[in-house]
């Protein structure tokens, strides 16, 4: 067995011998399922008005109540996660294909396209993630789409940043300097020797902007700049209930609730991800894991 095989089965062993992130990934596998058939398995319409019904509490034909409209609140608790998913896969890929490529060129090129780069990086990077999203929605108009890019844009100097850092460290290991040596062009160099071996930092930076993502939706349309009603999200349903808060918890909760867990789902996830892809993390990983076998 070669050493790169060795890696990834020693990998792949932290990565199955850690409990929180094996409990973090079934969870993470729920929500994929939830947010591919949502509308399936949703038990009733997510705008069906029962007025009869409105603002009764948890039970057998609605587990987790309704609202003040008398609309089924698991129905649109799951429906909002979809949308949420969406517009956090959405935002993160635009994100990562145009910052890592911002990265990759100017850690690899250097000189004035580095600095030039970099520069724009750092004055995005001068505002808040929030208030550069808000003012992007602000001029565009709220709305779905919108909303993907505002996210997609307020992110993607973080993974600039995480691959110009990488490329910097790859770029003069030996092996690249033979490539150049031997006439080799720089696409390929990039695609064969520095993309896989900044792909692990990437890969962690992802999960955590993921769950960014979620929470930066939620905050938009709990603002009213997100997604728009009749649409259901989890930031507006939290919004809708401020007003019943004392009479009907659940309105609140359960929202508030998905949200807490599919973002602790991601940031445990990342943090195992990143034991097993750094190298200095994995080191210590691999120590705790035979102290607890002795």
């Amino acid at each position: 067995m070669t050493d790169a095989e060795n890696t990834r089965v020693t990998s792949w062993r932290l990565l199955l011998s850690n409990p929180v992130t094996m409990v973090s990934a079934v969870l993470l596998a729920a929500v994929v399922v939830i947010a591919v058939a949502a509308q399936w398995i949703a038990p009733y319409g997510v705008n069906d008005v029962d007025v009869p019904s409105a603002l009764r509490g948890p039970s057998a034909q609605h587990w987790f109540g309704t609202d003040e409209l008398g609309r089924d609140v698991l129905s649109r608790v799951l429906v909002a996660v979809q949308a949420s998913m969406q517009v956090a896969v959405a935002s993160v890929a635009f994100a990562v294909v145009v910052g890592v490529t911002v990265g990759v060129v100017a850690g690899y090129r250097g000189g004035w396209v580095d600095t030039v780069f970099m520069r724009v990086v750092d004055v995005m990077f001068a505002f808040p993630v929030l208030l550069l999203a808000l003012a992007i929605v602000a001029i565009l108009g709220p709305g779905i789409t919108t909303t993907m890019l505002a996210i997609g844009v307020v992110y993607t100097p973080i993974f600039a940043r995480v691959a110009r850092a990488s490329t910097l460290s790859v770029r003069v290991e030996p092996y690249v300097a033979v490539s150049r040596t031997m006439g080799t062009g720089h696409g390929y160099i990039l695609a064969r020797h520095v993309l896989p071996n900044i792909a692990g930092p990437l890969i962690v930076q992802t999960s955590l902007s993921l769950a960014f993502a979620i929470l930066s939706e939620a905050a938009l349309s709990f603002l009213g700049l997100g997604i728009q009603p009749p649409e259901p999200s989890l930031g507006r349903m939290i919004f809708d209930s401020q007003g019943f808060v004392t009479l009907a918890w659940w309105m609140a909760v359960f929202p508030g609730a998905a949200i807490f867990v599919i973002v602790l789902a991601f940031n445990l996830f990342g943090d195992g991800l990143r034991d097993v892809l750094d190298p200095k993390q994995r080191s210590v990983a691999e120590i705790r894991r035979m102290e607890r076998r002795q």
